[in-house]
């Protein structure tokens, strides 16, 4: 077991470095120089030439990267360009909102999609299980953003029972959370549906209802604990996408979090800010992850013995 914790966690650090690498590299080899958009138009040259002196640009790219690496070892992702605030101040203090909107739309995307994927299930090839495919497929193919919008034109403009934008009350974040969450709990009321439909037909499962077990125990005691085994994986990757979304519904809702000052970061060509908001990013994603499959090997005993097999 510890074995398998430390051979996951060396290959998350090996991931996180690789994702530092890519976003150092990626952002500083865009067009456009900070120096000049900081110092404005008509800034003479020399005032341009000085402040990459400052933002230490005009080093060698290989010498920014190795300084970039120490500071982090040190925990110093650097200061802004636009507010000269350290990086890891600055996004600490928006990382609350971003982390429970993540959190409430996971729950949502939890309770929903596998609420709705039980009864998909359990009435499969009915008209309510086509009606719910239906506004599936409608809700997967309409864009984040636009569902946003229609949330925010019918519940804020129209019925005036939530905020237009965030003011950091409690009924600010229903409109954000649900649209991050409705769109987020398609897969996973697939995946469920799936997995019941395919553990009904299991040879336990039918042995059982053969010795007269009900159908509800069936379902809930066995079938659903093993169909939703599966869907532990899809949370974690649900969980990266959603701080990948929270960007954009951040923005739409006037919401404050790490989302928000990314797309500012990115409007000033804040390079410091972007590569932390976006290392921050896969860190969570990596240690989602790394959670997940640890918690495989504590929640299923079939796991434990694979890896004993292997290590062998």
């Amino acid at each position: 077991m510890i074995r398998r914790i430390a051979s996951r966690a060396a290959a998350s650090l090996a991931v996180v470095f690789g994702a530092v690498t890519l976003i150092f590299l990626i952002l500083n080899w865009l067009p456009g120089d900070p120096a000049a958009l900081i110092a404005g138009e008509g800034a003479s040259a020399a005032t341009i030439a000085q402040l990459r002196a400052q933002l230490g640009t005009d080093r060698p790219l290989i010498l920014q990267y190795r300084d970039y690496l120490l500071g982090l070892l040190h925990g110093d992702l650097g200061r802004s360009y636009a507010t000269h605030q350290p990086v890891l101040e600055r996004l600490a203090a928006q990382l609350p909102s971003t982390v429970w909107l993540t959190l409430g739309a996971t729950a949502v995307a939890v309770v929903v999609g596998v609420s709705l994927g039980v009864v998909a299930a359990m009435q499969n090839d009915r008209w309510i299980d086509r009606t719910i495919q239906t506004l599936a497929l409608v809700v997967a193919s309409i864009p984040s953003f636009w569902l946003g919008l229609l949330l925010i034109l019918v519940f804020s403009v129209k019925l005036r029972w939530f905020p237009v934008i965030g003011d950091g009350s409690a009924s600010a974040a229903v409109l954000p959370v649900a649209c991050l969450g409705v769109v987020a709990s398609v897969p996973l009321l697939r995946m469920v549906k799936s997995g019941i439909l395919e553990g009904l037909h299991d040879p336990y499962v039918v042995t059982l209802r053969a010795k007269g077990l009900g159908a509800p125990r069936t379902l809930l005691v066995h079938v659903l604990r093993n169909a939703l085994m599966a869907t532990v994986t899809l949370v974690s990757v649900l969980v990266g996408e959603l701080l990948s979304g929270a960007v954009v519904i951040e923005t739409l809702f006037a919401r404050q979090g790490i989302g928000r000052i990314t797309v500012e970061a990115i409007g000033q060509k804040d390079l410091p800010v972007v590569q932390g908001a976006i290392l921050l990013a896969s860190i969570a994603y990596v240690v989602a992850n790394l959670v997940v499959d640890v918690s495989y090997a504590i929640v299923d005993p079939r796991t434990r013995l694979r890896s004993a097999t292997v290590s062998r």
